[in-house]
């Protein structure tokens, strides 16, 4: 029997079988992979989340797939055609495309030729034909001949005349030789090694098109084409551009004639017993064989392939955006500091917000430095005052249009008044707008003009990315590539997903928290975010975390899932400010008791928490594992994952394109990772690429072991396409040092 979906899974992942029973079992059970890879790693051998997202997953492909073969299994047996050899390969294949061309003979089809021929009775003719060669086919066609007639079916045209009657067979027998399941499986594992992806432009579209002029001309192996590629290639057909093909690689020698069997013909011929040894039947047999391979096998497997390539290209896509939106929310907060949220403009001016230390909006105004107005001097007057007003230490710039230019204003703005102590920082503005109009921004910001949100939102990004991107659909956020392209539920599945996992990793104050944030919380929904909210405006902030069980439907089995990712700083039991979940606190009084202390004096206590023997606090409900996961977080509870929060600084007098030029070396901020390379915004209004060959002085397979997005790193200018914006980099600096901070 084929292995259990268990044991594939532990298979597949390299790890025991009873950790991946009990995984299986809690996700059944409705507890999430945060909560999971948190606070049951004694029932999971402490996997991570990383591995239970791959399990989650894998548990839901494999049951997919045990769906559809119980399915087929019912199917077939409905039309008594069931057999014990076929039950046994069902049963046995692991691979949904095998398993697709076994059910291929009794899948519900349409009124096919070969059905029509079957009708007229002409499978006796195909199937002599077949078996002896020696037979002339036009003398034995003549047999077979049939006016026109009914069957419940339809009409049937019949079989008027010799060619009529080969013509019927031939369709018989191409049906017959595309419905064998062992031969598809051997062909489709030739072309993984041979089939070759040809693109070309549309003739109409030759002259006229710029964005896909490297595969006007094209040919690559399809199991070596990159994902990033493949999206483009397929992006390039779908806007008819380009035209795809594929092919076997030795049909692209210049002077192959078509006149032998290419290698899977041949290979259908051995198959079926046919051979050219020019014996009367033979050439309409080796007739037959090329038909069934162009006009109805390859048709079959070109579309199964193109399909793949699609969908292992989407599935590399989302990926790379996954891994780009987790560096982005977990990017280094600058913590709760009164702050100046500028989003430039030139025409329209630039929104001013000043937030306090929490967030919530001080004041706002527009100010109009640029051209056509130019009121330089009173738009630093105005900065000067909000700062000084209320005390304001940050400026955070939106990265859009006017950006540098009013990076200029805030720098004048610095030197100017050294006093303030400002400091001016750069943020991605990526989502800002499609913020700025949301049902959550209108409900956050009721009397707000909906161009002042955006300024507001760049402020908080600074203090917090985490807790500011949550509002933001993740599509929005702009860290992706070809992600119109990609299949939308699985994208948004994943994404939904690096939220739920960043969250949950850096914990969240209930007492402080937007709706948009909570929801994201193990266990929550938005009902009950809105619910928490609700309640802390009409009874108070929360004293302590059991007090989450009075809101409305927030029961014991929420609590669980919840309560070890929601924080009450400066509650009643300090233990509530930590990871350490509820359920663990018995744990806590018993090392508490044992050496005669409080909460208060144990809790960052290193040198005695250092000597504590983990071992002597398990039991049967609480591991060693869990233990010393408690004695991590007590040395410093609370503590936040993500790094220090560090700027990059934008050279002086370096605002365009224009103004680079090879050799010179720069400071940015990683803002896109893909397959190929890095972008990074050096302060020009256009990201420039660093190539994966450039990221380091080694090999580089995967350009996120070396960067991730919101890193500050130094590159050097290769080249500069000003016609075409391109701007090559490289972290490979003339000593030789890759620098990245």
């Amino acid at each position: 029997m084929l292995p259990s979906i268990e044991h594939r899974l532990a298979k597949e992942l390299a790890v025991k079988l009873p950790q991946i029973q009990a995984t299986v079992q809690l996700l059944d059970d409705g507890a999430t992979v945060p909560f999971i890879a948190r606070y049951r790693k004694e029932a999971t051998g402490g996997l991570d989340d990383i591995q239970l997202r791959l399990l989650e997953e894998r548990l839901h492909t494999l049951r997919e797939l045990e769906k559809r073969r119980l399915a087929i299994i019912a199917a077939i047996e409905k039309q008594n055609k069931m057999t014990p050899e076929l039950l046994d390969a069902i049963n046995h294949t692991e691979d949904k495309a095998h398993l697709e061309d076994l059910y291929l003979p009794y899948r519900k089809k349409r009124r096919t030729k070969a059905q029509i021929a079957h009708e007229a009775g002409l499978q006796a003719l195909a199937d002599s034909l077949l078996s002896n060669p020696r037979l002339h086919p036009e003398i034995e066609a003549a047999k077979y001949l049939k006016a026109p007639f009914v069957t419940e079916e339809g009409e049937n045209p019949g079989v008027t005349d010799t060619e009529k009657a080969l013509e019927g067979a031939q369709h018989i027998l191409m049906e017959r030789f595309a419905e064998q399941a062992p031969l598809l499986q051997s062909l489709r594992e030739y072309l993984r090694t041979h089939a070759i992806l040809v693109a070309k432009v549309a003739k109409d579209k030759k002259e006229t098109d710029t964005k896909f002029t490297d595969y006007h001309e094209y040919a690559e192996a399809i199991g070596k084409i990159p994902s990033h590629r493949a999206l483009a290639l397929l992006r390039g057909e779908r806007e008819a551009i380009l035209k795809l093909k594929l092919c076997l690689d030795c049909e692209l020698e210049k002077d192959t004639r078509i006149t032998a069997l290419n290698p899977c013909e041949s290979a259908i011929a051995r198959q079926f017993g046919i051979q050219d040894q020019k014996r009367p039947a033979d050439a309409w047999l080796i007739d037959t064989v090329r038909s069934a391979w162009r006009l109805k096998i390859f048709v079959h497997l070109e579309t199964e392939f193109m399909h793949g390539l699609q969908e292992h290209a989407e599935t590399d896509a989302i990926q790379v955006f996954a891994q780009n939106l987790k560096a982005l929310l977990l990017a280094p907060p600058a913590g709760p500091r009164v702050t100046i949220g500028l989003d430039p403009g030139l025409r329209t001016g630039v929104k001013v917000a000043v937030v306090d230390a929490t967030g919530k909006v001080l004041a706002t105004t527009t100010i109009y430095p640029h051209a056509p107005r130019n009121d330089w001097d009173h738009a630093i007057q105005t900065l000067k005052q909000l700062a000084e007003q209320y005390q304001a230490t940050l400026i955070a710039i939106g990265n859009g249009t006017a950006s540098r230019e009013t990076d200029h204003l805030a720098k004048d703005l610095i030197k100017k008044y050294p006093q303030l102590k400002l400091t001016s920082i750069m943020v991605s503005e990526a989502g800002a707008s499609v913020y700025s109009a949301s049902e959550l921004a209108s409900q956050e910001l009721p009397d707000m003009d909906v161009s002042l949100r955006g300024a507001v939102s760049i402020a908080r990004r600074l203090q917090d990315p985490l807790a500011e991107l949550v509002k933001i659909d993740p599509k929005s956020i702009g860290v992706g590539q070809y992600q119109h392209d990609v299949d939308q539920s699985k994208l948004a599945r994943s994404l939904d997903s690096v939220v739920e996992d960043s969250v949950n990793a850096v914990g969240v104050d209930v007492n402080t928290a937007s709706p948009a944030l909570l929801e994201y919380v193990s266990g929550l929904n938005s009902k009950i975010a809105h619910n928490i909210i609700s309640y802390r405006n009409t009874q108070g902030r929360f004293a302590q975390r059991t007090d989450l069980l009075r809101v409305p439907s927030l029961g014991a089995k929420t609590f669980e899932q919840a309560a070890g990712f929601l924080r009450i700083v400066n509650g009643a039991n300090p233990l509530d400010a930590s990871a350490v979940h509820p359920e663990s606190y018995p744990v806590v009084e018993r090392i508490l008791k044992d050496h005669q202390l409080t909460v208060s004096t144990l809790i960052g206590n290193h040198s005695l928490l250092k000597s504590i023997h983990p071992e002597k606090y398990t039991n049967d409900k609480v591991g060693l594992l869990t233990i010393k996961d408690i004695l991590h977080e007590l040395e410093k509870p609370g503590r936040d994952p993500r790094s220090t929060f560090k700027t990059a600084t934008f050279k002086e007098g370096i605002e365009t394109i224009k103004d680079l030029h090879p050799d010179m070396i720069l400071e940015g901020v990683v803002t896109n990772v893909a397959a190929f390379g890095a972008f990074v915004d050096i302060g020009v209004h256009q990201d420039g690429l660093v190539h994966i060959s450039a990221l380091a002085d080694k090999f580089v397979k995967d350009p996120h072991t070396i960067v991730k997005v919101g890193q500050v790193v130094k590159v050097k200018v290769l080249e500069v396409d000003e016609k075409r914006k391109r701007i090559a980099l490289t972290m490979r600096l003339s000593d030789g040092r890759v620098t990245t901070h």
